[in-house]
């Protein structure tokens, strides 16, 4: 079974998690630790918790998600996992670093490459991959069906959605894949955002403006 402890991480405000199980396995996805503190914070936790990494994921590679790439992978011998269309857009992070006055060092290793339907396991749990873009080209979502939960980026918020102005986004794109792929899980389902609180997709059927 997977626990989830969350860490938010820079002056954006991301969402980092760390997904582990009894055997004391652990997913680091998006690390977003942008400082030394921070990047030593998630170390330490992973520490203290006695945690072996086994795998480095990205739901997608704007700046927020990828400061903490290199660190990570670096640090515990990881290789990144990501959509083959986001290796494009971390390509561009360091840029918009620059264009954010937030300069990083990026990743610069080898990949392994995520498509819809690959299984990724941790032990005996499964993730789901799901492709889910219109915030980033290549967006990807994380689906556990046996514990009801899915790392979803920033594709659905708590009564909000990803912003699509950014390159490679388109609105309607990201409407498509919020119905097509978020809001057909267990009502249940509970959300692991980019971004703010956790909700379910039954709050946001209900409840989401930008989804009436």
């Amino acid at each position: 079974m997977l626990q989830i402890k969350s860490f938010v991480f820079s002056p954006i405000q991301e969402n980092t998690y760390v997904l582990f199980n009894e055997s004391k396995e652990c997913i680091i996805i998006d690390p977003g630790c942008y400082f030394d503190e921070e990047k030593e914070q998630l170390k330490n936790f992973i520490g203290k918790s006695g945690l072996v990494p086994k795998m480095l994921l990205n739901t997608h590679c704007h700046l927020d998600h990828v400061f903490g790439n290199k660190f990570i992978a670096e640090t515990y011998g990881l290789t990144l996992q990501l959509h083959e269309i986001e290796k494009q857009v971390l390509a561009f992070a360091p840029t918009s670093g620059l264009m954010y006055n937030m300069p990083f060092d990026n990743y610069a290793g080898e990949f392994i490459i995520l498509k819809e339907g690959d299984s990724i396991f941790l032990g005996e749990d499964e993730l789901k991959v799901i492709e889910a873009p219109g915030h980033s080209p290549g967006h990807i979502c994380f689906y556990c069906a046996k514990q009801n939960f899915v790392i979803g980026g920033d594709v659905l918020f708590q009564r909000s959605i990803g912003r699509s102005d950014l390159p490679g986004g388109n609105h309607q794109t990201l409407l498509s894949s919020i119905r097509q792929k978020l809001l057909v899980l267990p009502e249940e389902t509970v959300v692991y955002s980019g971004h703010g609180d956790t909700t379910t997709i039954g709050e946001e059927k209900r409840n989401n403006p930008y989804l009436a």
